[in-house]
């Protein structure tokens, strides 16, 4: 897997985290402080993410730094309150 395949799969884990908990880019953008463009830009992987603000995110969505990182998408999703 190349940078670029890969940069785009963890701006997809992101993404799907995102969706996952019901957050949307709005939101997500304000945790961050940055505007609802620049977020976007990088759940398109337009933005090159840094250590600090793949760990912020990670924060914002409660979820280990390196899991967004994973190519493997099954500890992705939050887990299901339906127990």
């Amino acid at each position: 897997m190349n940078v670029d395949t890969h940069l785009r799969a963890v701006a997809a884990n992101i993404k799907d985290r995102r969706t996952a908990m019901r957050l949307s880019q709005v939101d997500m953008a304000k945790e961050l402080n940055v505007t609802q463009n620049a977020y976007s830009k990088m759940e398109m992987s337009k933005t090159k993410l840094t250590i600090e603000r793949l760990y912020k995110i990670a924060e914002v969505l409660d979820i280990a730094p390196g899991t967004l990182l994973s190519t493997n998408m099954v500890s992705i999703h939050p887990p299901s309150k339906a127990e």
